[in-house]
C-alpha cells in the first residue's frame, strides 16, 4: 500500500514539472510564428509524430497477438 502511494505521489510530482514547460514552448513558438519563422509548423509535426508512435505500437502488438492466437487454436 505504501509503495502504491509513493508511486502515485512521484507521478504527480513529475507531472507538475512537465506542465511547467508547456507555457515556455508555446510562447517561443508564438514569437517565432509572428516573426515569420516556420519553426512552429515543425514543432507541430514533431508532436503529431510523437503522438502517433504509441498508437502504432499498440496496433502492431494487437495484430501480432491476433495472429498468434489464431495459429494456436485448433479448427473444428
Amino acid at each position: 500500500m505504501v509503495k502504491k502511494f509513493l508511486l502515485i505521489l512521484f507521478l504527480i510530482l513529475i507531472n507538475i514539472d512537465l506542465f511547467s514547460q508547456c507555457a515556455m514552448c508555446k510562447s517561443v513558438v508564438e514569437a517565432n510564428l509572428e516573426s515569420g519563422s516556420s519553426i512552429g509548423a515543425g514543432l507541430n509535426d514533431g508532436i503529431l509524430y510523437l503522438m502517433a508512435m504509441p498508437y502504432i505500437s499498440i496496433l502492431l502488438f494487437g495484430v501480432f497477438w491476433f495472429f498468434q492466437n489464431k495459429k494456436t487454436k485448433p479448427v473444428t
